[in-house]
């Protein structure tokens, strides 16, 4: 069996090739979503260096957000309280404040895997810093900073070079002395460091003289930790003084339980979205490789007629997806690190970078996807093997490549088995929509479970596909017999004769249709509402935004911007959109499942009352709100029971505070205001450093705009249609990805419909030839292949359109969502179709045209 598997490699290496190239492709695309999960998983918990790596304990004012470890404490410590205290060998004040960095071209720099970029103070006691100065020196004056390796790499950035620093307040250039690294890492476990003096960071915290957000602190020697944590809360606490006193290792400790969490987390969704990858692979391969071994049904006959048994049979299409899976996993495992890359440039448009992580070559990289390559095509050949098997010797003398009648309940039932498979998906979804408030996160989420198992569903219409080819093929016969007369009924024959080898190119095509159409009918009918909702909202004339991109959508603007624009001539209002998020404490927040243990959180919209009439037109009659008050959209409301006037406690970021409900209103564009409106002065004793995610300006001309703002690294002005485009691209930037992984799946499963009609053109040399000793002309027997074409293009188009259209209106119904509009444009399917058609016709005309060609005396002895 080797010799002969060996001869029909050497003899048929132009019909391996089509196969090896789906293997590959197929693999690469695996390969490519392992590595860069991979290296997610390193940029995410290879940053796991602690700032707290030399404290023993740190004093934080106030109370703190135990579920974020990287939560601004709600009160303040003054320094002079804890330093000097019995055990207390050292201590230092800290203070964080989130920024945005920007390069020498004004390009933001993001931190690596998500995270933030902080403000922090220098640290010059050596038994408390955890910074190793790598080049350069310690920042000393105002105006000078250190960063982290990370931030000096991704910027290109040295000491003495110059870096654009986005406060909350205000924007700062400042010079970089020094690069560092933190336990030889090049950034920290929540993202990237820019270190300057103490007193420059007390400044942009907004803390008076001698209070610090937190105090590090360095235990004497012989004094354990843990004792010296009790002295001082026991110490500090006196008089009612709330502090919160926690061992540093345990904070350690949780911050390398929280990387490898969001690593594990990052690989599961990368994971997920690879499964994708694994479907279309094994769905493409399959298909050629049942081509494959169609086209070998004489010479496999003649083996069985000579002696050879089932078992050797089986055993020789083995050999065969044993090597094309060795092979095409060698090349698709060398694909997969272009993939990567690809992938890794998708995320960092959305603002998840992992670039600081290196490409993989652990066992793991290059064992798994080899291994996933040839258990795929073994996979993909085990049906394949078996029908081989069955092939009887009369079969040899057959002169067509006739299907032979198949039993309808097995594939009935296969395809009921891999729709079952499709509810891995549909139940989360289903938890989901019943657990989750709506909002655009929750209708991103559905959308894409269900997305994922109406493409399992795409698999079970394939395998039932050969039932529709009969009336559909009888369909396009007759219309063949009237357009071409004898080559039609000849094209109905075959059509009819052959309804796998028909619908094996069908499903091919079946599946690249599904997947255009359904991601083109999302993405049009999103954008569609987004435009009107946006316009319908938006009042105001300009709006300025940041262009760079920040771990949880668009990068924020210091606030100064908008004093900046308001004194330009001609202006009429100019309102700052501040956001932040808080946690409601009081009442006691409703749960949709009693078992979910989350905290009920939300984001908070600040804006100037006495413009918001100038610049947005929210639903509802909300009044201008006072001081204390806030206003919670409709969904939000009538999810905790909320009335007007009834009192809360939120915690934000300055601690717990106490509001009135003073009414509910409706952002429909979910672009501006999504969940709850409060004045600024509300929004100070949430967050005094909230960012600032957009200005809205009414009246005033837009290159005086542009040129208030030219100072601001990333600061653009956009009109009305500009901003809604801009702002509706934050919110479904994590979709981005997910239709790179829809592209590239779309481009193997047109390859692979491509390579399954050539092929099924291909392996009917013999029939086409002794049509053409019979007196049919070149001209019929193309004919033939075109009205088979056309009736891969009726059926694959049919299905596929059905499928996507069918899959949006699903994810219409289970997220409630306006934006999602099952109906497609008329031009929508025409396009598809004419897509499809010009893919199909032209895969097909080649090997028609070289089967048409082919001498009889040749096609006597073709295989």
């Amino acid at each position: 069996m080797w010799l002969i598997a060996r001869r029909s490699f050497a003899e048929g290496w132009p019909r391996l090739v089509a196969t090896l190239l789906a293997a590959m492709f197929s693999i690469g695309l695996i390969a490519g979503s392992l590595q860069f999960a991979l290296r997610a998983q390193e940029a995410v918990s290879g940053g796991d260096a602690s700032e707290y790596a030399r404290t023993d304990v740190l004093v934080q004012g106030g109370t703190v957000d135990r579920d974020d470890l990287y939560a601004t404490p709600d009160g303040r410590i003054r320094l002079d309280r804890v330093a000097g205290r019995p055990g207390v060998a050292a201590a230092h004040g800290d203070a964080m404040v989130e920024t945005t960095v920007s390069g020498p071209g004004g390009k933001a720099i993001l931190a690596p895997a998500g995270g933030r970029t902080l403000l922090r103070p220098w640290v010059s006691d050596a038994r408390l810093s955890p910074f190793r100065l790598e080049s350069g020196r310690a920042p000393a004056a105002d105006g000078e900073i250190a960063v982290t390796r990370h931030v000096a790499r991704a910027g290109g950035l040295d000491p003495k070079s110059d870096l654009t620093v986005l406060l909350p307040r205000e924007t700062r250039r400042m010079r970089i002395v020094g690069v560092v690294s933190v336990q030889g890492r090049s950034a920290v476990g929540g993202g990237d460091l820019v270190l300057a003096p103490p007193e420059t960071v007390r400044a942009a915290a907004g803390l008076p003289a001698g209070a610090w957000q937190s105090v590090w602190v360095k235990a004497a020697p012989g004094v354990p930790a843990e004792r010296l944590r009790a002295g001082l809360a026991r110490d500090l606490r006196r008089g009612g003084n709330e502090v919160t006193v926690r061992a540093a290792a345990s904070l350690r400790d949780a911050q390398a339980a929280d990387a490898q969490s969001a690593g594990a987390s990052i690989g599961g969704a990368i994971g997920m979205l690879a499964s994708v990858a694994v479907f279309v692979g094994l769905f493409v391969v399959a298909n050629t490789f049942g081509t494959l071994v169609r086209q070998r049904t004489r010479r496999l006959a003649l083996l069985a007629a000579i002696g050879a048994t089932p078992r050797q049979i089986k055993r020789l299409i083995r050999f065969e997806a044993l090597a094309l899976g060795a092979v095409g996993s060698l090349g698709g495992l060398v694909l997969g690190y272009p993939v990567s890359a690809l992938l890794t440039r998708l995320f960092a448009a959305d603002g998840f970078d992992i670039s600081a992580a290196d490409a993989q070559f652990g066992w793991v990289a290059l064992a798994v996807p080899v291994a996933a390559g040839v258990l795929v095509t073994q996979l993909a050949a085990w049906r394949a093997a078996r029908r081989a098997a069955r092939v009887s010797p009369m079969q040899a003398l057959r002169t067509a490549s006739a299907g032979a009648r198949e039993r309808r309940w097995p594939r009935l039932l296969g395809a009921l088995a891999v729709f079952g498979c499709a509810w891995l998906f549909y139940g989360p979804a289903i938890a989901v929509a019943h657990v989750e408030p709506p909002g655009p996160e929750r209708t991103i989420g559905i959308s894409i479970m269900l997305m994922l198992g109406s493409m399992v569903t795409v698999a079970a219409l394939a395998v039932l596909a050969p039932f529709f080819v009969g009336p559909l093929g009888g369909l396009v016969g007759r219309i063949g017999m009237l357009a071409s007369g004898e080559a039609g009924r000849l094209a109905r024959a075959t059509i009819t004769r052959s309804p796998r080898r028909v619908s094996s190119a069908a499903s091919a095509l079946m599946l690249g249709v599904a997947l255009v159409s359904a991601t083109a009918l999302v993405m049009l009918s999103a954008q569609d509402r987004f435009d009107e909702a946006g316009r319908q909202v938006m009042l105001a004339d300009h709006a300025v935004a940041a262009s760079g991109k920040g771990p949880s959508g668009a990068a924020p603007l210091p606030r100064d911007v908008a004093d900046r624009v308001a004194g330009v001539p001609g202006v009429a209002r100019a309102a700052a959109l501040t956001q932040t998020g808080v946690r409601l404490v009081s009442p006691r927040p409703r749960r949709l499942v009693a078992e979910d243990p989350a905290p009920f959180s939300f984001s908070v919209t600040g804006v100037d009352q006495g413009a918001l009439p100038s610049v947005l037109d929210l639903g509802g009659r909300l009044r201008a709100l006072a001081p204390g008050e806030i206003g919670l959209s409709s969904a939000i409301m009538k999810a905790q029971r909320f009335t007007p006037g009834t009192r809360i406690v939120v915690r934000g970021a300055h601690g717990r505070v106490p509001l009135t409900v003073a009414g509910a209103y409706h952002d429909p564009s979910h672009l501006f205001a999504d969940q709850a409106l409060a004045a600024p002065a509300t929004m100070d004793r949430l967050d005094r450093n909230a960012p600032t995610l957009a200005v809205l300006v009414k009246g005033g001309d837009g290159g005086a705009l542009e040129r208030a703002v030219a100072g601001v690294p990333g600061a653009q002005v956009l009109d009305r249609a500009g901003f809604v485009a801009e702002a509706a691209g934050s919110i479904t930037s994590g979709l981005r990805v997910v239709y790179g992984f829809i592209g590239m799946a779309l481009v193997l499963s047109l390859f692979g419909m491509a390579t399954t009609v050539s092929m099924s053109v291909a392996e009917r040399t013999r029939e086409f030839g002794l049509l053409g000793a019979i007196g049919a002309t070149m001209g019929q027997l193309r004919a033939i292949v075109r009205w088979e074409a056309a009736t891969v293009v009726l059926l694959g188009t049919l299905l596929g359109l059905g499928s996507a259209i069918g899959t949006v209106a699903l994810v219409h119904v289970a997220t409630g969502s306006s934006f999602l509009d099952p109906v497609p444009p008329w031009w929508l399917p025409v396009l598809v179709a004419a897509g499809a058609a010009a893919v199909t016709f032209a895969t097909s005309a080649f090997p028609a045209r070289r089967a048409a060609d082919v001498p009889v005396l040749e096609a006597a002895k073709a295989d």
